[in-house]
């Protein structure tokens, strides 16, 4: 499923399918680019013991992700992201030999960066199954795949707008030519009413543009509309792919408040998700130190009842592989071996002088 690349074109595969999974559903946050992260708890995320999968430039600036995954080319992102040992990069074979922005190293050489072949024909009922990672062209749909992959079963959606709202000043400047907008309305369909209105395409692009996204971006009006367009697919690719999220135990909880995910997934307040975090995880900002190093006592529940470890009915455990036989030594080596030893038996010694006084 993962594998390193090297320069040469030289494959290792890497086992992590599954590696992240635990005795209960592990959690993991998914940091998108909407304009309302910087309106939540960002801080509190960032310092949450939940990891953080960061989506192409999802997080600038606010926090650093876990893990990364991007599906533009590379020179749309950072250095530090590429270059960060500490961030666990799942990228897409075709960039292995891009260059990392700003400098002479292929992608393929930074530290931890992972590669992954993507699966064109993956359909909705088996959008989680098979092999490689699913490709809807898009980076959300890439980083659910890859987090599932690793084991995790619960996503919190941050950042996660899938939507782009016109600006303050186009609201009010079409409201004035009687357009008004609805809330979470696709914006070319918002642009199109603005048209039939008689309010130009030119007219509105030299108003304020929309917030975009939570980093400092902007896209010209056809941009953001398609964009608008992309997000809005993306949540109906994941409305009718449920039962495969279902089957494979993955559930996603927006924690974004005015997300079109909301329509159709659990949104839960991101204050409610932080302490169903602690709770289940713990919280590392108050867990005492002061007696660990000197405390041998038991630290389960006092009214826990007995455990025993047993082994499954009837299960033994897999028979150690057989060591293979040292294959004999060929006569031919044998005797190449044989010759070298006489020769040097035959080389007469050589005294060599010493002085003792040195």
């Amino acid at each position: 499923m993962f594998f390193r690349l090297e320069t040469d074109g030289t494959q290792q595969d890497v086992e992590l399918e599954g590696l992240y999974s635990g005795p209960f559903r592990s959690a993991c946050w998914i940091i998108g680019g909407g304009p309302s992260l910087d309106q939540l708890p960002v801080e509190a995320i960032a310092h949450s013991p939940v990891p953080r999968f960061g989506i192409n430039l999802a997080g600038s600036s606010l926090l650093r992700p876990t893990f990364w995954t991007s599906y533009d080319p590379t020179a749309r992102f950072h250095r530090s992201i590429y270059l960060d040992a500490g961030i666990t990069k799942f990228v897409h074979r075709r960039r292995a030999m891009d260059l990392v922005p700003e400098t002479t190293f292929k992608v393929c050489e930074c530290p931890n960066t992972l590669f992954f072949d993507r699966s064109p024909d993956r359909g909705f009922h088996n959008y989680l199954s098979g092999p490689g990672i699913t490709d809807w062209q898009d980076t959300f749909i890439q980083a659910v795949g890859d987090a599932c992959r690793l084991g995790f079963r619960t996503l919190y959606l941050a950042g996660c707008d899938m939507f782009i709202e016109p600006s303050c000043d186009q609201q009010r400047f079409a409201s004035v030519h009687g357009v008004e907008y609805r809330p979470r309305e696709l914006l070319r369909d918002f642009f199109a009413r603005c048209r039939q209105a008689g309010l130009t395409d030119e007219r509105m692009q030299l108003l304020a543009p929309p917030r975009q996204y939570h980093f400092d971006e902007v896209k010209p009006l056809d941009a953001a509309s398609n964009t608008d367009w992309h997000y809005f697919r993306v949540v109906q690719y994941l409305r009718l792919s449920r039962r495969a999220l279902a089957r494979a135990g993955l559930e996603l909880i927006s924690v974004t408040p005015a997300s079109r995910l909301n329509d159709h997934f659990e949104y839960r307040p991101v204050e409610q998700v932080l302490d169903d975090i602690r709770r289940s995880v713990g919280d590392p900002e108050r867990e005492s130190t002061r007696g660990r190093y000197t405390s041998t006592a038991a630290r389960q529940a006092a009214a826990l009842g007995p455990m025993r470890d047993f082994r499954p009915h009837n299960w033994s455990a897999p028979a150690a592989p057989e060591k293979k036989p040292v294959a004999e030594e060929q006569p031919d080596r044998r005797d190449a071996r044989e010759r070298v030893r006489q020769v040097l038996d035959d080389v007469p010694e050589v005294p060599v002088a010493v002085n003792e006084d040195a």
